[in-house]
Protein backbone atom coordinates (compact mmCIF):
# COMPACT_ATOMS: atom_id res chain seq x y z
CA UNK A 1 0.00 0.00 0.00
CA UNK A 2 2.71 2.40 0.54
CA UNK A 3 3.56 2.49 -2.76
CA UNK A 4 -0.01 2.77 -4.21
CA UNK A 5 -1.89 5.31 -1.13
CA UNK A 6 0.51 8.07 -1.03
CA UNK A 7 0.61 11.85 -1.90
CA UNK A 8 2.19 11.14 -5.42
CA UNK A 9 -0.19 8.17 -6.26
CA UNK A 10 -3.21 10.21 -4.99
CA UNK A 11 -2.25 13.64 -7.06
CA UNK A 12 -1.98 11.30 -10.18
CA UNK A 13 -5.42 9.75 -9.66
CA UNK A 14 -6.99 13.05 -8.73
CA UNK A 15 -7.96 12.13 -4.82
CA UNK A 16 -6.98 13.70 -1.98
CA UNK A 17 -4.33 11.48 0.30
CA UNK A 18 -6.09 12.54 3.03
CA UNK A 19 -9.54 10.89 2.51
CA UNK A 20 -7.85 7.99 1.14
CA UNK A 21 -5.75 7.16 4.30
CA UNK A 22 -8.41 7.84 6.37
CA UNK A 23 -10.37 5.31 4.83
CA UNK A 24 -8.06 2.96 4.57
CA UNK A 25 -7.42 3.22 8.26
CA UNK A 26 -11.35 2.99 9.18
CA UNK A 27 -11.73 0.38 7.19
CA UNK A 28 -8.69 -1.51 8.56
CA UNK A 29 -10.21 -0.92 11.93
CA UNK A 30 -13.67 -2.87 10.75
CA UNK A 31 -11.65 -5.50 9.33
CA UNK A 32 -9.76 -6.36 12.79
CA UNK A 33 -12.89 -5.73 14.53
CA UNK A 34 -14.64 -8.40 12.50
CA UNK A 35 -12.01 -10.66 12.28
CA UNK A 36 -11.82 -10.70 15.92
CA UNK A 37 -15.46 -10.40 16.84
CA UNK A 38 -15.90 -13.56 14.33
CA UNK A 39 -12.83 -15.77 16.65
CA UNK A 40 -13.92 -14.92 19.53
CA UNK A 41 -17.85 -15.81 18.58
CA UNK A 42 -16.29 -19.22 17.34
CA UNK A 43 -14.20 -19.84 19.99
CA UNK A 44 -17.51 -19.45 22.08
CA UNK A 45 -18.64 -22.47 21.20
CA UNK A 46 -16.39 -24.75 22.64
CA UNK A 47 -17.28 -25.37 26.34
CA UNK A 48 -15.66 -23.26 28.78
CA UNK A 49 -14.27 -26.36 31.23
CA UNK A 50 -12.39 -26.96 27.89
CA UNK A 51 -10.72 -23.95 26.71
CA UNK A 52 -9.43 -23.54 30.39
CA UNK A 53 -8.44 -26.96 30.55
CA UNK A 54 -4.78 -27.40 31.63
CA UNK A 55 -4.20 -29.31 28.27
CA UNK A 56 -5.70 -26.76 25.83
CA UNK A 57 -3.90 -24.03 27.56
CA UNK A 58 -1.02 -25.35 27.40
CA UNK A 59 -1.56 -26.55 23.88
CA UNK A 60 -1.95 -22.87 22.80
CA UNK A 61 1.19 -21.54 24.42
CA UNK A 62 2.99 -24.24 22.35
CA UNK A 63 1.62 -23.52 19.23
CA UNK A 64 1.92 -19.92 19.66
CA UNK A 65 5.81 -21.00 19.69
CA UNK A 66 5.63 -22.76 16.65
CA UNK A 67 3.93 -20.11 14.82
CA UNK A 68 6.91 -18.03 15.95
CA UNK A 69 9.55 -20.69 14.61
CA UNK A 70 7.33 -21.11 11.33
CA UNK A 71 7.57 -17.20 11.09
CA UNK A 72 11.52 -18.03 11.11
CA UNK A 73 11.64 -20.54 8.54
CA UNK A 74 9.37 -19.08 6.28
CA UNK A 75 11.22 -15.39 5.80
CA UNK A 76 12.93 -14.15 3.07
CA UNK A 77 14.61 -11.75 4.68
CA UNK A 78 17.58 -13.80 5.64
CA UNK A 79 18.98 -14.07 2.85
CA UNK A 80 18.21 -17.31 1.67
CA UNK A 81 15.12 -18.80 0.40
CA UNK A 82 12.28 -19.41 2.66
CA UNK A 83 12.23 -22.95 4.05
CA UNK A 84 8.57 -23.49 4.18
CA UNK A 85 5.90 -21.67 2.61
CA UNK A 86 2.57 -20.43 5.42
CA UNK A 87 -0.89 -21.79 4.09
CA UNK A 88 -2.24 -18.90 2.62
CA UNK A 89 -4.58 -17.39 0.07
CA UNK A 90 -2.77 -16.16 -3.10
CA UNK A 91 -4.63 -13.54 -3.29
CA UNK A 92 -4.10 -9.63 -3.50
CA UNK A 93 -6.51 -6.59 -3.22
CA UNK A 94 -7.55 -5.54 -6.51
CA UNK A 95 -5.11 -2.57 -7.73
CA UNK A 96 -7.70 -2.05 -10.83
CA UNK A 97 -10.24 -0.64 -7.93
CA UNK A 98 -7.21 2.52 -8.25
CA UNK A 99 -8.71 3.69 -11.27
CA UNK A 100 -11.71 2.31 -11.00
CA UNK A 101 -13.45 4.09 -8.08
CA UNK A 102 -12.98 7.43 -5.64
CA UNK A 103 -10.27 7.67 -3.34
CA UNK A 104 -12.37 6.44 -0.39
CA UNK A 105 -14.07 3.65 -2.05
CA UNK A 106 -10.79 1.44 -2.62
CA UNK A 107 -9.22 3.18 0.51
CA UNK A 108 -12.16 1.25 2.66
CA UNK A 109 -11.96 -1.91 0.32
CA UNK A 110 -8.29 -2.29 0.76
CA UNK A 111 -8.01 -1.43 4.29
CA UNK A 112 -10.81 -4.17 5.11
CA UNK A 113 -9.56 -6.63 3.16
CA UNK A 114 -6.25 -6.15 4.82
CA UNK A 115 -7.97 -5.62 8.48
CA UNK A 116 -9.49 -9.21 8.09
CA UNK A 117 -6.06 -10.48 7.41
CA UNK A 118 -7.33 -14.13 5.79
CA UNK A 119 -8.79 -12.87 2.66
CA UNK A 120 -5.48 -12.06 1.44
CA UNK A 121 -1.76 -13.29 1.36
CA UNK A 122 -0.62 -14.22 4.34
CA UNK A 123 3.02 -12.88 4.85
CA UNK A 124 2.85 -13.53 8.83
CA UNK A 125 1.84 -16.09 10.71
CA UNK A 126 0.52 -13.27 13.65
CA UNK A 127 -2.25 -13.49 11.62
CA UNK A 128 -2.96 -17.10 12.60
CA UNK A 129 -2.20 -15.70 16.23
CA UNK A 130 -4.63 -13.21 16.76
CA UNK A 131 -6.95 -15.82 15.51
CA UNK A 132 -6.04 -18.38 17.49
CA UNK A 133 -5.63 -16.10 20.83
CA UNK A 134 -9.20 -14.30 19.91
CA UNK A 135 -10.94 -17.79 19.55
CA UNK A 136 -9.20 -19.44 22.43
CA UNK A 137 -10.80 -16.23 24.78
CA UNK A 138 -14.21 -16.63 24.00
CA UNK A 139 -14.98 -13.71 24.65
CA UNK A 140 -16.56 -11.39 21.63
CA UNK A 141 -15.08 -8.36 23.75
CA UNK A 142 -11.96 -9.62 23.87
CA UNK A 143 -11.92 -9.87 20.22
CA UNK A 144 -13.44 -6.60 19.47
CA UNK A 145 -10.54 -5.15 21.41
CA UNK A 146 -7.81 -7.41 20.16
CA UNK A 147 -8.76 -7.88 16.21
CA UNK A 148 -9.20 -3.31 16.23
CA UNK A 149 -5.31 -3.27 17.20
CA UNK A 150 -4.59 -6.18 14.75
CA UNK A 151 -6.63 -4.09 12.06
CA UNK A 152 -5.35 -0.56 13.36
CA UNK A 153 -1.51 -1.46 13.40
CA UNK A 154 -1.78 -3.38 10.21
CA UNK A 155 -2.93 -0.01 8.41
CA UNK A 156 -0.38 2.41 10.31
CA UNK A 157 2.40 2.09 7.83
CA UNK A 158 0.71 3.48 5.26
CA UNK A 159 1.14 7.28 7.29
CA UNK A 160 4.84 6.61 6.56
CA UNK A 161 4.41 8.28 3.00
CA UNK A 162 2.93 11.17 4.11
CA UNK A 163 5.70 12.82 2.69
CA UNK A 164 6.23 11.25 -0.82
CA UNK A 165 5.34 13.35 -3.04
CA UNK A 166 8.03 12.65 -5.36
CA UNK A 167 9.28 9.56 -7.26
CA UNK A 168 12.54 9.98 -5.49
CA UNK A 169 10.60 10.32 -2.53
CA UNK A 170 9.32 6.71 -2.56
CA UNK A 171 12.14 5.34 -3.46
CA UNK A 172 13.81 6.16 0.01
CA UNK A 173 10.84 5.49 1.51
CA UNK A 174 10.83 1.78 0.03
CA UNK A 175 14.29 1.36 0.78
CA UNK A 176 14.05 2.28 4.25
CA UNK A 177 11.02 -0.15 4.40
CA UNK A 178 13.38 -2.95 3.25
CA UNK A 179 16.02 -2.25 5.97
CA UNK A 180 13.35 -2.39 8.65
CA UNK A 181 12.04 -5.57 7.49
CA UNK A 182 14.28 -8.02 9.39
CA UNK A 183 13.95 -5.98 12.63
CA UNK A 184 10.68 -5.98 12.06
CA UNK A 185 10.24 -9.50 12.03
CA UNK A 186 12.56 -10.15 14.83
CA UNK A 187 10.22 -7.96 17.06
CA UNK A 188 6.87 -10.21 16.09
CA UNK A 189 8.95 -13.65 16.33
CA UNK A 190 10.02 -12.51 19.72
CA UNK A 191 6.40 -11.29 20.77
CA UNK A 192 5.10 -14.58 19.73
CA UNK A 193 7.49 -16.48 21.38
CA UNK A 194 7.54 -14.42 24.85
CA UNK A 195 3.08 -14.78 24.51
CA UNK A 196 3.55 -18.72 24.03
CA UNK A 197 6.57 -19.00 27.04
CA UNK A 198 3.64 -16.62 29.30
CA UNK A 199 0.66 -19.12 28.44
CA UNK A 200 2.68 -22.07 28.87
CA UNK A 201 3.89 -20.66 32.40
CA UNK A 202 0.29 -19.53 33.72
CA UNK A 203 -0.88 -22.69 32.41
CA UNK A 204 1.29 -25.01 34.78
CA UNK A 205 1.32 -22.60 37.44
CA UNK A 206 -2.80 -23.12 37.16
CA UNK A 207 -2.35 -26.80 36.96
CA UNK A 208 0.10 -26.57 40.18
CA UNK A 209 -2.29 -24.75 42.37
Amino acid sequence: MLSSISPLGERARATRWGTTVTAYLLGSLLGGLALGALSAFLGALVPASLSTSLGVTLAVGVVLVLLAVLDLLASPTSGRRPLVRLPSWQRQVDEQWLGRYRGWVYGVGFGAQLGFGVVTIITSTTVYAMVLVTAWSGDVRVGLVVGGAFGLVRALPVLAARHVHEAVSLRRLLARVERWARPAEHVAVGSLSAAGAVVVAVGVAGGLL
